[in-house]
């Protein structure tokens, strides 16, 4: 191992951070291109950190202590700085969810809307808790803190689809073409 003070600072923190035994990620041809190709659009390779990171998440679903230590090393980075990153935003999912990822915004504007009372449906009919997955793993629960879609609160995001002014019917309509 060279002594550059990254790949030092990853070594430790990737050994610190991993509790169970894990084998290396190693992205798909393609993803490597993508990669390469997205590190090459910016001035510095710290820059590419999100793109990276979601790159990442769409190859492996989501982002593992192992997946943590690619990045770092492709991007040249430290593993805590990559580790911070992913813990900081809610966008990246640390353990595997569900086909159906459903987070559900408990920010104050959806708060007052009825969000606590539409988690609690969601949660009784998924028959789950926040951060738990459904048995059959089609899918997990999340509440988090901003969607961005206050004005037509309540809101939750479905993967990568927003669905606003939530009601307990909405939610049982989506749910049902779901399944």
């Amino acid at each position: 191992m060279k002594n550059d003070g990254y790949s030092v600072t990853n070594k430790i923190m990737a050994d610190s951070i991993t509790t169970e035994q894990t084998q290396p990620a190693v992205f798909s041809p393609a993803a490597f291109k993508e990669a390469e190709a997205i590190i090459a659009r910016y001035p510095s390779r710290d820059s590419a950190t999100l793109p990276i990171l979601h790159l990442a998440q769409r190859e492996f679903g989501y982002i593992s202590p192992a997946v943590e230590q690619l990045a770092a090393d492709l991007l040249q980075r430290p593993v805590t700085d990559i580790h911070g990153v992913v813990t900081f935003y809610t966008m990246f999912n640390q353990k595997p969810v569900g086909k159906y990822h459903i987070q559900i915004c408990r920010n104050i504007s959806c708060w007052l809307k009825n969000a606590p009372g539409l988690l609690e449906h969601l949660k009784n009919r998924l028959g789950i808790d926040v951060g738990e997955t459904t048995p059959d793993g089609k899918f997990t629960l999340t509440a988090i803190e901003c969607l961005a879609h206050c004005e037509q609160a309540p809101a939750m995001q479905v993967n990568d689809d927003i669905i606003t002014n939530l009601t307990k019917e909405k939610i049982d309509t989506l749910i049902g073409d779901l399944k």
